[in-house]
């Protein structure tokens, strides 16, 4: 994963709501790093969808984010759904 990676951040965005966004990329990095909590997970991919509520606003992220570092916000999330575990490692 490139260390350097630029969040697409709409001019709109509140400071709360690109927090909302950076915590939710923060979790999929853990997923990969050292492993988070399924339910915490979860919330902040929900907090995110609060945030960018269309479709294909996420994908559009997702592919960006996909792009640059190498990880799937979408396959994350997927990982997350169908773990029965408490936390979600990759």
């Amino acid at each position: 994963m490139s260390e350097n990676y630029t969040l697409p951040i709409e001019s709109n965005w509140t400071v709360e709501d690109i927090v909302t966004v950076s915590n939710l990329i923060d979790g999929v990095l853990a997923v990969y790093e050292t492993g988070i909590s399924k339910r915490i997970l979860l919330e902040r991919f929900d907090q995110f969808r609060e945030v960018m509520p269309a479709k294909s606003e996420q994908k559009q992220f997702d592919r960006d984010f996909e792009q640059q570092t190498g990880y799937s916000i979408y396959k994350t999330m997927q990982l997350a759904q169908k773990t029965i575990r408490d936390k979600v490692r990759a």
